[in-house]
């Protein structure tokens, strides 16, 4: 077993760095930053996530505190503060963003979940748009309201693995349906959205592709009934109401004259009624209103990244700073979610992320950390470092 290298080194191995020098080479991002390169950068930034470090000052000073650790995380030096600054605001967020995808590309697979609820076995994606707050008069680009600043944050996630593979980072004034014009389009695929997203013409290109929309519309939606179809028996109670319709709306239906499904599912936990749209005459009206009642899964990221990672204040006031810490946010995220996957543990994502941040230069073997993280390991698989803390609960055999 490995218990040499910190918690953190261990977790920052997870990212190929071959794959990463060819990033940094394609993008030339450490051309003339030969001090302050792009992996310490990256490494600053994760460090930055799961320590939850408020400045740049906290990412400077928690990293110091490591010396004598720090080449085993691929850094000489720990950054100082006015060098992390620099590069936010100078070196290419893409550099950032391209790792995402291809670490999505070979960590995100570990992250798939069997389905339980829904029936279907098309890729099944969930589109919104999450904001982020900013206060105008230091992130004066990030325009939102006359008073308020903010950047939106347009995402596409995959279902299964719970992860965005469509991420468009805008200023918070942009539109949900225009921020979300270049989503990736799978034919046979299913796009599930709110009602921000209810633009025919969008939808009638998604149609086009072969890809299939569940949609929430809006209440003023003019349409002509062509057919009501049968209810589902008593095991579907709350579908109120199942027909074909084509929108009577003459602008409306110039932008998408083909004809539509409508599904009206009452909402018992609400105490609401739910007025859907699809371009999908197969499935069962209950498997369309499943598939909209699994669009709160989006909402469950949303709240994870803003809750438990630093992404509500900025160590930057930059556009490109600030894009940086997303991009990084969403890299962490998805460390975190492939650490989950490989855990013999039932781990929660926000007591594993407690845990790593409480643990984070602690010396033990990550694996066996992960799955039995209240089991006291050997002595000589265990180190303290640095007054750093191993475990915060007792163990179940000490009760």
């Amino acid at each position: 077993m490995d218990s040499k290298l910190t918690l953190f080194s261990q977790i920052i191995s997870k990212i190929d760095r071959v794959i990463f020098k060819k990033i940094v080479k394609e993008k030339k991002t450490d051309y003339r930053n030969k001090g302050f390169d792009s992996w310490t950068h990256l490494v600053s930034m994760l460090f930055c996530h799961f320590a939850k470090s408020t400045s740049v000052r906290d990412i400077s000073n928690g990293l110091r505190s490591a010396t004598g650790n720090l080449n085993h995380l691929g850094i000489k030096t720990a950054p100082s503060k006015s060098s992390i600054s620099y590069q936010n605001g100078k070196r290419d967020a893409d550099l950032f963003k391209d790792l995402y995808f291809k670490l999505l590309e070979h960590l995100g697979q570990h992250t798939k979940q069997k389905r339980v609820k829904l029936k279907i076995k098309v890729p099944v994606y969930l589109l919104d748009s999450t904001l982020i707050s900013l206060c105008l008069s230091l992130f004066d680009w990030a325009t939102y309201r006359t008073k308020k600043g903010a950047v939106k944050m347009h995402t596409l996630l995959e279902y299964d693995g719970k992860l965005p593979v469509y991420v468009n980072i805008t200023k918070g004034s942009v539109a949900d349906n225009k921020g979300a014009e270049n989503i990736p389009l799978e034919k046979g695929a299913v796009i599930v959205a709110d009602r921000f997203y209810n633009d025919f013409p969008m939808l009638s290109i998604w149609d086009s592709k072969g890809v299939f929309f569940v949609i929430r519309h809006k209440e003023n939606l003019k349409f002509e009934t062509l057919q009501e179809r049968e209810l589902p028996p008593k095991g579907a109670q709350n579908i109120l109401k199942d027909e074909d319709i084509i929108l009577s709306n003459p602008i409306s239906k110039e932008k998408y004259p083909k004809k539509l499904r409508r599904v009206a599912v009452w909402d018992d936990e609400n105490k609401q009624t739910i007025e859907i749209i699809t371009n999908n005459f197969t499935w069962a009206a209950s498997t369309i209103a499943e598939l909209y009642k699994q669009r709160w899964q989006i909402e469950i990221f949303f709240r994870d990244i803003k809750q438990l990672l630093h992404i509500k204040t900025f160590i930057g006031t930059s556009e490109n700073a600030v894009k940086i810490q997303i991009w990084t946010a969403l890299i962490t995220i998805l460390i975190l979610k492939y650490l989950k996957s490989i855990a013999k543990y039932p781990w929660q994502l926000s007591n594993l992320v407690a845990f790593i941040r409480l643990n984070i230069f602690v010396k033990i073997n990550l694996q066996y950390w992960l799955d039995k993280p209240f089991d006291q390991p050997p002595e000589s698989q265990k180190t303290y470092y640095q007054g750093c803390l191993l475990y915060t609960s007792p163990s179940p055999r000490d009760s």
